[in-house]
């Protein structure tokens, strides 16, 4: 490897072997930095050839650091993370001042932006970088400043606090339940039902949601959706019954799109939090933007 000025080794294999690292995979690595996981797992090898010790423990379709790599990963990751925030803190200079938050889709079309304005009238200094994903991995990568997250309050290496817990609630369109009148939770087993899965497992399925209403067990006609956003879209649509969670659907049913289709309802085995990254203290603005949050959930 050709040796730079702080003798250092090659800055790609260092790139590739900390985003091999923070992932514990190769082709998660290849996927963030857009080349193949040949090419990851070659970077790595070289690096490990510099320093003369083995950075991984490679085992079936996973990776598991050594106590060097986990050295070098730590100091890696510090480094990159000074060198991000400084290059941020230059861009910024003279422009308004940016925070960034992560949200998923549905929290940020239901609950935050109906509230936005009002901190952009009492923050006009403050820029908003919205990143929004329904996925989990795409909002934990580094150097968003906040995010909004719906758990139980603990992420590694992250700090949290409350926003609000939440109760799920069934919902329909008013034509749907005009069609198809629902007297009791047990009625809505048997009604066309649309469910969010797969994207994050922490939300509540109907199978979880009708047991805890005790309704019998039967053979459930589920369409599943990878978007909350489009699930409740289509329960407006008239196409099945969704679940709600209420501090996200209530100003839907408030504006008649969507109403309640029975009296069950539960509440969600976990709450909303806003986080940041727990390894420096958040800058002014990210301060600024994660207290209004609190203060508006509360």
């Amino acid at each position: 490897m050709v040796r730079r000025h702080y003798d250092l080794p090659s800055l790609n294999a260092l790139a590739a072997f900390e985003a091999a690292a923070r992932h514990q995979s190769l082709t998660r690595a290849a996927a963030e930095l857009n080349v193949t996981p040949g090419a990851v797992s070659k970077q790595v090898k070289q690096l490990e050839e510099e320093v003369g010790r083995p950075l991984f423990v490679r085992l079936h379709r996973a990776l598991e650091l050594t106590p060097e790599g986990r050295a070098v990963y730590e100091s890696l990751k510090d480094a990159f993370e000074r060198v991000s925030g400084t290059i941020r803190q230059v861009g910024r200079m003279g422009s308004p001042r940016a925070v960034s938050i992560g949200t998923t889709m549905a929290f940020a079309q239901l609950w935050l932006m109906p509230r936005l304005g009002d901190f952009w009238t009492a923050h006009q200094d403050i820029v908003i970088d919205h990143i929004i994903s329904d996925r989990a991995r795409e909002l934990s990568r580094s150097g968003v400043d906040l995010h909004v997250r719906y758990g139980d309050g603990e992420w590694p290496e992250e700090e949290s606090a409350l926003l609000f817990g939440d109760r799920i609630v069934a919902v329909a369109s008013p034509g749907f339940l005009a069609r198809n009148p629902v007297s009791g939770v047990q009625d809505l087993s048997a009604l066309p039902l649309l469910s969010v899965e797969g994207v994050d497992w922490t939300w509540t399925t109907w199978a979880e949601f009708l047991k805890a209403q005790g309704a019998p067990h039967r053979k459930l006609s589920v369409r599943r959706f990878n978007s909350y956003v489009i699930a409740l879209q289509a329960a407006q649509a008239g196409q099945g019954v969704a679940l709600g969670w209420l501090s996200l659907v209530r100003p839907l049913i408030a504006r008649k799109l969507l109403a309640q289709a029975s009296g069950a309802e539960i509440e969600a085995p976990q709450s909303f939090y806003v986080t940041w990254p727990a390894r420096h203290k958040p800058r002014r603005e990210a301060e600024v933007l994660r207290d209004w949050l609190i203060a508006q959930a509360r």
